[in-house]
């Protein structure tokens, strides 16, 4: 069973979320919260997979409680549930962890499968769309700078290519036809490259590559 909590201030919102995840026998909502402190203690204390959590919300909103996540529960896949109108927050979303975004006006099979997808341990969004999100909101001008850029220089070069690769989007099977590895090859590299840059996921890690320009596989001497 996939364990979900749900966040959102609207009570309405979480009872319509829940009443759809309901009819899928392999998830299961174990807790709700309506701000975002909350969200972060019972997902800690209920071991949940999946954090589905309202961007805006009194008090500790929807990022503060991915930051918080994060730190204590590295483990929870969040997604953030989303208006159109909330884009300006997409960059720290990211950064704080967040593995995708969801639209509240979803349909239920898209709830559905994202739950799913997002347990599974992909990002919600397309590659396509993840790399649209990049290019669109995060610009050099507005980003701080990661002190995780520097752990760059400690990965092989077999690791900065794939860093390169996921930066891009790309995914695993996509990156082994590219660099003649295997898919289980190709996904250890990830592992180790991951580890090393303190990322909690291939979109962090995206944003690194994006951020220190590492865009294509470097060429060997």
């Amino acid at each position: 069973m996939i364990r979900v909590l749900l966040a959102d201030d609207q009570e309405l919102v979480r009872a319509g979320i829940r009443l759809v995840l309901k009819h899928a026998e392999d998830i299961d909502v174990v807790a709700e919260a309506s701000d975002g402190h909350e969200a972060a203690q019972l997902a800690v204390l209920h071991q949940v997979d999946v954090a589905m959590l309202d961007i805006q919300m009194p008090g500790a909103d929807g990022l503060c409680a991915a930051e918080r996540i994060a730190e204590r529960a590295p483990s929870v896949r969040v997604v953030m549930l989303t208006t159109f109108g909330e884009h300006a927050y997409v960059a720290r979303a990211l950064r704080a962890g967040a593995a995708g975004f969801l639209l509240k006006d979803s349909t239920p099979q898209e709830l559905i499968q994202a739950v799913r997808t997002i347990a599974s341990g992909s990002p919600v969004v397309s590659p396509q769309v993840t790399q649209h999100l990049i290019d669109r909101y995060l610009s050099s001008d507005e980003v701080p700078v990661d002190p995780r850029l520097d752990r760059i220089a400690d990965l092989t070069l077999r690791e900065r290519e794939v860093l390169a690769m996921v930066g891009t989007g790309a995914s695993n099977a996509e990156i082994g036809k590219m660099l003649h590895l295997g898919e289980g090859t190709v996904k250890a590299y990830v592992s180790r490259m991951l580890t090393k840059l303190s990322c909690t996921n291939r979109v962090q890690a995206a944003l690194l590559a994006r951020d220190a320009r590492v865009r294509t596989p470097p060429e060997r001497p």
